[in-house]
């Protein structure tokens, strides 16, 4: 009975250790909530920038709070030039930032 709750409070605290990890690696680890983020909302944040530079590569993903923005996606233009792209909560694209370029668009 001893060694059943032993093993139980072990992987219970396991288990909460691996949720905070997941949750503050989600908020982007930092306390002003901008860093590198991953996650689900980071992947489709790193799409919607890419569909709206086709041949990119995004570099970085960010949470933002600049321009209304909620991400900030760091994208290498096919050219080379490298440009931020914001996107708002519903991911679609409210500014490009970089390289003497600033435009908005929507993107799906």
């Amino acid at each position: 009975m001893i060694r059943n709750k032993r093993t139980l409070v072990i992987g219970v605290a396991a288990l909460a250790v691996v949720a905070g990890g997941g949750a503050y690696a989600y908020a982007g680890g930092g306390d002003d909530g901008e860093g590198t983020a991953s996650g689900p909302g980071a992947d489709r944040a790193r799409r919607a920038a890419l569909a709206h530079l086709p041949g990119g590569t995004a570099n970085a993903v960010e949470r933002d709070n600049e321009k209304g923005a909620t991400w900030e996606v760091e994208v290498r233009k096919a050219n080379g030039d490298t440009v931020d792209v914001r996107l708002d909560a519903n991911y679609k694209v409210i500014a490009v930032d970089g390289d003497n370029e600033s435009e908005a668009g929507d993107t799906d």
